[in-house]
């Protein structure tokens, strides 16, 4: 399990009617805030502000096909190639991470191949890479630094 210390939040967070609605610096617009959203949110500003990876070479929430079925990534860090480097997926703080949510990001990662995956819940964070010559997956105690 990687540790990580999010930087303060500073969000703008506005209610639309019921909802309550955050600024995604990333996307340009104000999204609804789910527990969900607040983890990924988060897991951003740590990305961008801490560990300095390029804001401008991150995707969010873009829909893929697994098949037939229509999907949405969180998170996808591009190279500076533009290709897939690492691709996230966060889940709510109260939902454990589990076998089942480490398969989510393996099956994204067939039509996504990115070096690392990554999955979060803000509380618990797990990052991988399958080993090919080794036929296994190798875990890391801290994110990889961007090159």
């Amino acid at each position: 399990m990687i540790a990580i210390s999010f930087p303060p939040p500073d969000f703008k967070i506005v209610r639309e009617g019921n909802k309550e609605m955050i600024f995604d610096r990333h996307r340009k617009k104000y999204v609804v805030l789910t527990p969900e959203e607040w983890v990924r949110q988060n897991f951003l500003n740590y990305l961008v502000q801490v560990l300095q990876y390029p804001a401008s070479l991150i995707g969010i929430e873009r829909e893929i096909f697994l098949g037939e079925m229509k999907k949405r990534y969180d998170i996808v860090i591009y190279n500076r190639a533009m290709q897939p480097w690492m691709l996230v997926e966060c889940k709510e703080m109260n939902v454990p991470l589990t076998e089942q949510t480490m398969q989510q990001v393996i099956r994204y990662n067939m039509v996504i191949p990115a070096t690392f995956l990554v999955i979060t819940n803000g509380t618990h964070t797990f990052c991988g890479n399958y080993i090919a010559t080794k036929g296994k997956w190798r875990f890391l105690h801290a994110l990889p630094a961007f090159v």
